[in-house]
């Protein structure tokens, strides 16, 4: 057994087909087939049943992967150290975002990571940020912009950048424009405009409905803000948001939604991360709390009967607080 099996191994489960697997590896669909096809000869089980377009785990195969995870991990842990002791970072980093994230910091911060690391790969996944969170906690992720309403799991190390409630967005003529908030109720009466499951707006308006007891039912849903905003300001509906997603926008108004839920962007990590994932979380901090810390407040908005948002100033207006 070699560890460049168990990598295999890990990767076709995380991808779910041995073509993905080896375009994440860099490596040829035949010799990640082959070397996994030798890595159950040599267990003496079968690990992947093996469908036309996709694989998936055998029970013993989900048996030995946390296990192959560990393994990896271990290594990895070895690396680390090794790499701290001579101030050298390499190796590779998988980094996740919500679905087309395009916050300032967040792009001037990969940018300065590569500048600073060149010889360092890194695999970028988008995803909602339930997955992405998962994909932390299960090993396939190594650092990751999510947005949550709940608490992330406590295995996880994160810095949170934003804490807001949400928004009823409405263009300026909108008779909602000059009121001071709006509440699940008067929502309910509405076409909505929404992020999809998985995102943390999404959840933050699932829980606060459900906390007065009202049903919403987003009627369209898209994981582009911008799409929702341009919706909203031409009166296809009210789109849920936060106030910092509209900010700098000309044609809209943002009110606060009465009694809120809090959606949270945060920069998270897993577990002991490597010096390459160390890295590259202290540069996309660093540049991502600089970014907030001096992004204009969002341009009109009425009076709250909710709170605005905490910790650092409202963000630039981008997909990435989904």
């Amino acid at each position: 057994m070699e560890l460049h099996q168990l990598r295999y191994l890990v990767t076709v489960a995380d991808h779910g087909s041995f073509t993905a697997a080896a375009e994440a590896l860099h490596v040829a669909q035949s010799g990640v087939s082959a070397q996994v096809a030798k890595l159950e000869r040599e267990l003496g089980h079968r690990l992947l049943e093996r469908g036309a377009r996709a694989v998936a785990l055998t029970p013993e195969g989900a048996e030995l992967l946390p296990h192959a995870r560990a393994a990896l991990a271990s290594v990895d842990a070895v690396r680390t150290v090794a790499d701290e002791l001579t101030d050298v970072v390499r190796g590779h980093v998988r980094l996740g975002t919500v679905i087309g994230c395009t916050i300032p910091g967040y792009l001037a911060g990969f940018a300065a990571f590569r500048a600073a690391h060149p010889t360092v790969t890194v695999e970028v996944a988008e995803g909602n940020s339930d997955d992405l969170i998962t994909g932390l906690t299960t090993g396939a992720v190594d650092v990751a912009l999510v947005a949550h309403a709940q608490p992330l799991p406590e295995a996880l190390a994160a810095h949170r950048l934003i804490r807001e409630p949400l928004a009823a967005v409405v263009p300026d003529d909108h008779e909602w424009a000059h009121r001071d908030a709006v509440t699940c109720a008067d929502l309910a009466s509405r076409t909505v405009l929404c992020l999809p499951p998985g995102t943390g707006v999404r959840a933050a308006l699932e829980i606060t409905c459900a906390a007065e007891r009202v049903a919403v039912e987003p009627a369209v849903q898209a994981h582009s803000p911008e799409a929702l905003l341009a919706l909203a300001e031409r009166g296809a509906g009210v789109a849920v948001l936060t106030a910092s997603m509209a900010a700098g926008r000309r044609g809209s108004t943002t009110v606060p939604i009465a009694r809120s839920a809090r959606t949270n962007l945060s920069l998270a990590t897993r577990a002991a991360p490597s010096a390459a994932a160390a890295a590259m979380t202290r540069t996309l901090r660093e540049h991502l709390t600089t970014d907030q810390a001096a992004a204009p407040a969002a341009g009109r908005q009425r009076a709250t009967a909710a709170p605005s948002a905490t910790t650092v100033s409202a963000a630039t207006p981008s997909p990435s607080a989904g």
